[in-house]
């Protein structure tokens, strides 16, 4: 899913842009060595370019700094002027948090930030933000190390590891914020510190699960782990009746709980079905233990389904395993931008309150009917396990780090595309529906969260929803490292004076 746009300011846009001293952020930008593109400059529309094609947004400049300092130059060019300052790693963030949701903020894009250093004696891991996923994992894996991340290869690791990040490896290692112990940022004072249990204890719990909305990190250490010898990637296919894709997702949830290993991870994916009447199905996920055993391991479950119409296994060592799930290209300067145009929301489920027959029964239906009858986007539903048994992201204390979200069995991501745009409003309406449906067949009291690695900057109440319990001391710990609000974005911690 390809596209290519020149992006054209609205004139709210320039008016914003040009209510700044823009000679001045220059002198100060040049002045610190700081490489920027502003709107005048060639190179500027494309590196505006959000992934997501709903969003068309204005920075009023990009800056490109290469060290710490550099960074700390431009947070203050941004925040003398009242200029909302944000980091971008990889771009893509979907509601394109990364030119700051909206018009007019200082980008400060970390794509030269993209080293990886490695401590043979601790294999603790010195990763800067700017370096894509899939450079990570063979990286790492040429030292026989890994840390565990989602399977999209092109994504950054700034803000990728900054709220959240769960991938087929999760279940066995943990999140990848999980794995951190340390790191160097650069806060709104323009002050270069280093955070971790020891220094700095509570901003090191903020920085695990909205790290974006206290500073800019410019390194984080990981603790690794060594690689498994084993991998297999799954996919399993089938068309089935609205009846039988209940009975999929029912038994899953049973699955799940009854004894799995860790080395297990999973996703159900429901689509459109070929015919009314039916759904499309896949199941999908890595197994890292030994070859032999992932028959024994999965059998229990695909003997409650009507046989597959289609089955894939690749079977490999740790990095061939890695490549297949990443549809295999790792190497990610070998491939070409990537952008969408989407809507996208996410719903995770409560452990101990797993999702009811009849709220099964209702998502299926609805799939069918609205589902079938909605052809102006291609949609899927993709059911994450988080938890089941045996989950290391579940056996986290939920107080331990800021991401909110210890106790949920599923994150269901909704996702509807039209590839490019404009994006159809009725887009928009058919999953605020699933959420709807499903949330309605529950009990009153269901604590249900949402994921904000898949933002959804249409969500009214997203402070509950992406921090729970969490936002209250989120929120004291902006006033005290960011009292004037200067990384202000769509979701992040709210402070006492919001930027323009």
């Amino acid at each position: 899913m390809m596209w290519r746009a020149v992006l054209i300011l609205s004139l709210p846009a320039l008016s914003l842009i040009m209510a700044h001293d823009i000679g001045r952020l220059r002198k100060t930008l040049a002045a610190g060595n700081v490489y920027a593109l502003f709107p005048d400059d060639n190179g500027y529309s494309q590196a505006a370019q959000a992934y997501n094609g709903r969003f068309i947004i204005g920075p009023i400049a990009i800056a490109y700094p290469k060290n710490a300092e550099q960074v700390s130059t431009t947070i203050v060019a941004g925040a003398e002027q009242n200029i909302r300052v944000v980091s971008r790693s990889g771009g893509h963030s979907y509601i394109a948090n990364g030119l700051g949701g909206k018009n007019g903020s200082l980008v400060v894009d970390m794509s030269n930030f993209s080293n990886l250093t490695l401590d043979s004696s601790t294999n603790l891991a010195t990763i800067q933000p700017g370096l894509r996923l899939g450079d990570i994992a063979l990286m790492l894996n040429d030292r026989g190390r890994a840390i565990p991340h989602g399977h999209c290869s092109t994504v950054g690791l700034g803000g990728h590891a900054a709220y959240g990040s769960w991938g087929f490896v999760s279940r066995q290692w943990g999140l990848t914020l999980d794995h951190i112990v340390s790191a160097q940022l650069v806060l709104a004072n323009r002050t270069i510190t280093t955070v971790s249990e020891d220094n700095n204890p509570e901003l090191f719990w903020g920085i695990r699960g909205s790290a974006s909305s206290f500073g800019i990190v410019t390194y984080y250490e990981f603790s690794t782990v060594a690689v498994p010898e084993e991998g297999t990637y799954f996919v399993y296919d089938w068309n089935v009746s609205v009846a039988e894709a209940s009975t999929f997702l029912t038994s899953l949830q049973g699955y799940v709980q009854s004894g799995i290993p860790s080395t297990l991870g999973i996703e159900l994916r429901l689509l459109r079905g070929n015919i009314a009447g039916n759904l499309s199905i896949t199941l999908d996920g890595a197994y890292f233990g030994s070859h032999d055993s992932f028959t024994k391991t999965i059998k229990p479950y695909l003997d409650a389904l009507v046989p597959p119409g289609l089955t894939t296994i690749t079977q490999g060592n740790w990095i061939e395993t890695v490549a297949a799930l990443t549809y295999g290209t790792l190497n990610t300067s070998t491939q070409a931008p990537i952008n969408d145009t989407f809507y996208a929301k996410s719903l995770l489920t409560p452990e101990d309150s797993p999702l009811s027959k009849v709220a099964v029964d209702a998502l299926m239906s609805y799939l069918d009917t609205a589902g079938f009858r909605t052809t102006d986007v291609f949609w899927f539903v993709e059911i994450e396990l988080y938890g089941g048994s045996n989950s290391a992201i579940n056996t986290v204390p939920v107080d331990q780090t800021a991401f909110a979200h210890r106790n949920k069995l599923f994150n269901i991501q909704l996702y509807a595309t039209s590839v490019v745009p404009p994006y159809p409003k009725d887009g928009f309406a058919f999953l605020n529906s699933i959420t709807d449906v499903i949330i309605s067949n529950s009990p009153r009291e269901w604590h249900y969260g949402a994921y904000i690695n898949y933002p959804d900057n249409r969500l009214d109440d997203w402070q509950d929803l992406y921090y729970g319990s969490h936002y209250a001391r989120l929120q004291a710990l902006k006033k005290k490292f960011d009292p004037s609000n200067v990384f202000s974005f769509p979701l992040a911690i709210e402070g006492d004076t919001p930027l323009n």
